[in-house]
């Protein structure tokens, strides 16, 4: 696979702040507020509410309003707070006070002390009243302080404790505004620590409270010198053995995140602590990183990947090429002219796939031998009728051949005899109330459907020599890719500026030379073409040159069926 140089929009100026967003760019809304008790789900509701607006150690906006929680305020709640019913008796409802708030914050970092609690409580109430909550990102002062301040410089991490320590200008009282300009003076004091930790962005930020091992956060650095581009990374150990391998829009941020986030999968958090190098491998489209992705899979089968190693190991159902034709269960395909349904990722899939089609049609499943004058007793799948039994002059050829010609054709065009016949089945189990029985049919059912349109997407892309195809990405590109009999031969984006035509046409001269595959299997893994047909399908996509026939069957099995979803 071929790619076209792309310059990045990086390549001009790269700093430590391309880590991630700044922290003195982040916009943070500081939010507090006071309730009529400790528990939304009890039923409290909220009285007060507080926030402070601030970027680059400056507040640019405060916000403030009292609550009418609809409910009386509880004695030692108002003793507490010092908001009494008289107060809030004139206040506007949450309905009204919940979307001003909403309105200020948008576009900011939520920040709370105990966020859990504020957040919860907001969005709630967004929920109770149908208001779309806003996408925002959390940051909880009580989580980094924890990570910080120790217990010598505080008994404990409340919001008044803390406040002293980083000497803040507000005294906390239990008041939403008073305590959310406490809590900025708190969220200041801990970033002015953490950034002599290295702590110099959003993302590092909230990924700080996290429980990550010294030496893996020692490790971020292996990161520093990849691009902010989409690709692939392979981590390897010691002795330059591929670990794993992803892909990621952003390679730079995404490998960083290994090192600076609580890993919750134990086996990758392993491969962290063993990794010793990170290389990168950068890629025109995201579609090419992930074919890339799945060939290094492939290729160097990294222990800590689960998926995708063994693209080999595959199972097909093959109907033979014989004077009385049977199916079978293959691993790999032949140039013998017979017709094959798959690949299956697993044997089990294929058995049952092959279950539902012996239920339909009652084709020997003997493999046995015989010319075209058999002589021989009939075996007991012809005595239950799901055998034409050709073995003992039962059936002429013509007749077996004509049941043969209807079992390919399910195969490869119309799975419809298949699917009304086992539907049939699963129906009079049902009315017995025999639902195992009848789930076991289901189960088949959707195997085959599942195989027979894989197959059929597959083959008609296989069959095409050429497909050059383009499409417009988020940032306004357009991404061009050449498929050759199922394979990516080439990727690239065309610069601005330059002629569509003769980049696409430069792109397509450069690209691999590939070599089609016996019958239906792709030139590349099931798995690549399928990826391939995903993007393919995308809305916005332009075919700039079909070498073939691209089609599927109009009554093919990718379209719906009744019964054939699992639960």
């Amino acid at each position: 696979m071929t790619t076209a140089p792309v310059r990045s929009r990086w390549e001009e100026q790269r700093s430590f702040d391309e880590l991630g967003r700044p922290l003195r760019d982040v916009t943070f809304c500081v939010v507090d507020l006071e309730t009529t008790g400790g528990s939304v789900g009890d039923g409290d509701r909220i009285t007060e509410i507080g926030a402070v607006k601030v970027r680059g150690g400056e507040v640019i906006g405060e916000f403030q309003t009292l609550v009418n929680p609809d409910t009386a305020i509880p004695a030692f709640i108002a003793v507490l707070t010092g908001i009494t019913n008289g107060m809030v008796a004139d206040a506007p409802p949450i309905s009204s006070a919940l979307p001003a708030f909403l309105e200020f914050a948008r576009g900011s970092v939520l920040v709370a002390h105990n966020a859990g609690f504020d957040v919860g409580f907001l969005r709630h109430f967004a929920r109770e009243q149908d208001l779309p909550w806003p996408d925002f990102e959390v940051v909880d002062t009580v989580k980094l302080a924890r990570r910080v301040v120790t217990r010598d410089e505080a008994p404990n991490h409340k919001l008044s404790s803390l406040a002293r320590v980083f000497r803040s200008g507000t005294t906390p009282n239990h008041r939403a505004l008073a305590d959310a300009r406490a809590t900025v003076d708190v969220l200041h004091g801990l970033m002015e620590r953490l950034g002599s930790l290295g702590v110099h962005t959003l993302e590092e930020l909230q990924t700080y409270s996290s429980k990550v091992a010294a030496a893996q956060r020692r490790k971020r650095h292996l990161a520093d010198r990849l691009p902010h581009a989409p690709g692939v990374y392979l981590f390897c150990d010691d002795q330059s053995r591929v670990l794993y391998v992803g892909t990621s829009k952003d390679l730079r941020k995404r490998v960083r995140s290994y090192f600076t986030a609580s890993e919750t999968r134990s086996r990758i958090g392993e491969m962290v602590r063993l990794a010793s190098s990170v290389t990168g491998i950068e890629c025109a489209t995201p579609l090419e990183a992930e074919v890339r992705e799945l060939r290094l899979i492939a290729e160097h089968k990294p222990s800590y990947n689960r998926r995708s190693r063994f693209p080999e190991k595959v199972t097909f159902v093959k109907l033979t090429r014989e004077p009385w034709p049977r199916l079978s269960l293959v691993k790999r395909v032949l140039d013998d002219d017979a017709d094959y349904l798959g690949p299956f990722s697993s044997r089990s899939a294929a058995e049952s796939c092959l279950a539902a089609l012996h239920e339909t049609f009652p084709i020997r499943q003997c493999s046995d031998k015989f010319g075209r004058h058999p002589s021989r007793s009939a075996c007991v799948l012809a005595e239950l009728g799901r055998c034409l039994s050709p073995c003992d002059g039962s059936v002429d050829s013509s007749t077996y051949a004509a049941v043969v010609r209807q079992l390919r054709d399910a195969l490869l065009r119309h799975p419809d005899d298949v699917v009304e016949l086992v539907n049939a089945k699963m129906a009079a189990l049902a009315e017995q109330e025999r639902f195992e029985e009848a789930g076991v049919h289901r189960d088949r059912l959707a195997s085959f459907v599942r195989a027979a349109a894989r197959t059929q997407r597959l083959t008609s892309l296989t069959r095409c020599p050429e497909v050059v195809a383009t499409r417009r990405d988020d940032g306004g590109r357009w991404c061009v890719h050449v498929i050759r009999h199922g394979r990516l031969a080439a990727a690239g984006v065309i610069p601005s500026g330059v002629d569509a035509r003769s980049y696409v046409e430069q792109l397509r001269v450069s690209a691999e030379t590939v070599v089609p595959s016996i019958g239906p299997i792709p030139a590349a893994t099931a798995e690549e073409s399928e990826r391939i047909l995903r993007w393919l399908e995308l809305p916005g996509i332009r075919l700039v040159e079909v070498d073939g026939e691209w089609t599927c069957p109009v009554r093919g099995a990718g379209r719906p069926h009744p019964s054939t979803a699992t639960s």
